[in-house]
């Protein structure tokens, strides 16, 4: 019984929250703004901050600390990325934070004939109980604030 209340409330197992986007650029432009951390918070809405703490060989960042506030989940967190040239850019936790145990994500760019489709795979864990339903609606606001945002960034409009 306590397994399945511990799924049914998602206190234990991590879901994970997936949405695309087509944006009309080149993959290194969009890249390049997925890569400009200082400026997220001018873009995606839940992101109060973002400063670069490390960068690797490619002089992509390496580690990046955030404070996000996005309602029900709120916290301060160091995230570790991995780069594969403009294709993907993967993440997850490095330092965590007062609420957020886990959380893990990926950008994919795939390029159509109508632009690039832009993926992006969130999964968060909290170290605090939430409700499934609350923080799956957080999660989902988070992606396509962020889909949404980073589109209107990279199109300029």
């Amino acid at each position: 019984m306590r397994a399945l209340i511990g799924y049914e409330y998602g206190w234990r197992m991590a879901d994970r929250t997936t949405s695309s986007i087509i944006i009309d650029a080149a993959p290194s432009a969009i890249m390049a703004v997925i890569a400009d951390f200082e400026s997220y918070p001018e873009w995606a809405g839940q992101v109060k901050s973002a400063r670069v703490l490390s960068t690797g060989d490619d002089g992509r960042p390496a580690t990046v600390r955030f404070v996000l506030d996005a309602g029900v989940i709120g916290d301060e967190y160091v995230l570790g990325y991995d780069w594969s040239d403009d294709e993907e850019v993967s993440w997850r936790v490095v330092e965590s934070g007062k609420m957020i145990s886990e959380l893990s994500g990926r950008y994919r760019l795939a390029e159509t004939g109508r632009g690039v489709e832009v993926t992006y795979e969130l999964t968060v864990d909290l170290k605090v109980p939430m409700i499934g339903m609350i923080k799956r609606k957080a999660e989902k606001v988070i992606v396509d604030t962020a889909l949404k945002g980073l589109k209107r960034r990279v199109e300029g409009s």
